[in-house]
């Protein structure tokens, strides 16, 4: 899940202003969408076990409108907010760089430094200022790929033989050749940078730097990244699809490889069930041989709004559902989200084999990326660089730019302009 175009400028057309802050005695009020609020509704249910005087009203928004309403809050000084609400990692900074006020400091309500440093680096960059940490880690998107393994098994390919790009095409050759109509993978072309985000994740690049002030996406990694797309795209392998035209090529069995977040499992899992089996998952290629395997595309997570008159029992269930095994592996267990917290590699359920994925471990070889994966800045600038990249990479794949290098550094101009930070030397 990833900030939308334009959210940037939207923040900066809000001031702030002062109302009453929001009450709610005995009761929290929880702000999220889809799958994510469901999650925590089967959270708070172990939670009323421990807590039972604590009343949990999670209210599933959409992920469109829990932004606009919270911005909307925030702009007027906290009026009309939740206890807790979630936040996506990229679009986090837009609220902390506009509205530091208008959330809880978590340093200040129990999140230590024991506790965070039970959380990956990368899911932590963006939620801290300073000192302070203004939100919780949650789920996370560790980058694999997920593959038919009846497909790669008519073809004589191992996908642990697959390490490197220039392996992903060959064996994608053998497999489509082996599997008539079927495609080898696919990628929002037309519609996200998904491809482009998360290989240059796992190289250490991205839009921005880490400490969010220069661009450096026309930096050497981010240029082979975009080259190694055009790569796989110019082979024939990689074909355009959304993410409905995804899910219902993967039910109609006409693609042999998925590249996306681990959350990705649930969606595979849930809308082709009759395919159990037939699928398994392995680390997503590299540029170069024992180059680094690991990325994250997505995640999201919990913040308490500083007007909540409620914040020790917010805390108290932001931290059970978060910083405990049990309320991560709950979420995972049941609907898929993919936990942060590194110890819930060592719950027993990760440690399981999954039948639907022909008894594959998944979850170890999914979670055990989590420490290996490069923070990455989203910066409150995040919506206008992606839209620019998306329109440069288009271009590119299509024959405008004479080389990758050139495409880059259109599109770092471009980012200089809308943002005033410098281009990275």
């Amino acid at each position: 899940m990833d900030v939308h175009l334009g959210r940037a400028a939207l923040a900066l057309a809000f001031a702030l202003g002062a109302t009453p802050a929001y009450s709610q005695s005995g009761e929290l009020t929880v702000w999220s969408w889809n799958i994510a609020a469901s999650s925590l509704e089967a959270v708070a249910e172990k939670f009323k076990e421990k807590h039972p005087d604590v009343e949990i009203n999670v209210q599933d928004l959409g992920n469109d409108q829990v932004f606009d309403r919270l911005l909307a809050g925030c702009a007027a000084g906290g009026s009309g907010l939740p206890d807790i609400v979630s936040v996506e990692n990229h679009e986090a900074e837009i609220f902390w760089a506009q509205f530091p006020g208008c959330f809880s400091d978590l340093t200040e309500l129990g999140y230590t430094e024991e506790i965070a440093s039970g959380f990956p680096e990368f899911k932590r960059t963006e939620l801290e200022v300073g000192d302070a940490a203004y939100a919780m880690p949650w789920d996370s998107g560790p980058v694999v790929m997920f593959y038919r393994r009846d497909y790669y098994d008519k073809a004589g390919v191992d996908p642990q033989d697959i390490e490197t790009w220039a392996d992903f095409i060959q064996a994608g050759k053998k497999i489509m050749e082996a599997n008539p109509g079927v495609v080898m993978t696919q990628a929002d072309l037309n519609g996200d940078t998904e491809w482009f985000r998360m290989i240059s994740n796992e190289q250490g690049c991205g839009y921005f730097s880490n400490d969010a002030s220069a661009i450096r996406v026309n930096q050497p990694a981010c240029v082979a990244t975009l080259e190694a797309i055009k790569d796989v795209y110019d082979a024939g392998l990689l074909k355009a699809a959304n993410w409905n035209e995804k899910i219902q090529s993967n039910t109609a069995g006409t693609v042999a490889t998925q590249m996306y977040g681990g959350w990705y499992e649930g969606t595979i899992r849930s809308t082709s069930p009759e395919q159990a089996g037939q699928w398994g998952v392995y680390l997503m290629p590299s540029l170069s041989e024992d180059g680094p395997r690991a990325a994250n595309l997505g995640g999201s997570a919990l913040a308490i709004p500083a007007a909540s008159e409620n914040k020790d029992a917010a805390w108290a269930f932001v931290n059970y559902a978060l910083g405990t095994n049990e309320g991560q592996v709950t979420m995972l267990r049941e609907y898929g989200l993919v936990p942060s917290l590194l110890s819930a590699l060592d719950a027993p359920y990760v440690q399981q084999e999954q039948p639907f994925w022909g008894g594959q471990k998944i979850w170890i070889d999914i979670l055990g990326t989590l420490d290996k994966i490069e923070p990455s800045r989203g910066t409150p600038f995040f919506g206008d660089a992606d839209q620019i990249v998306q329109d440069v990479q288009t271009q590119y794949l299509n024959g405008g730019f004479p080389d990758a290098k050139a495409a880059l550094d259109s599109a770092a101009e471009q980012i200089e302009l809308v943002t005033g930070l410098p281009v990275q030397e």
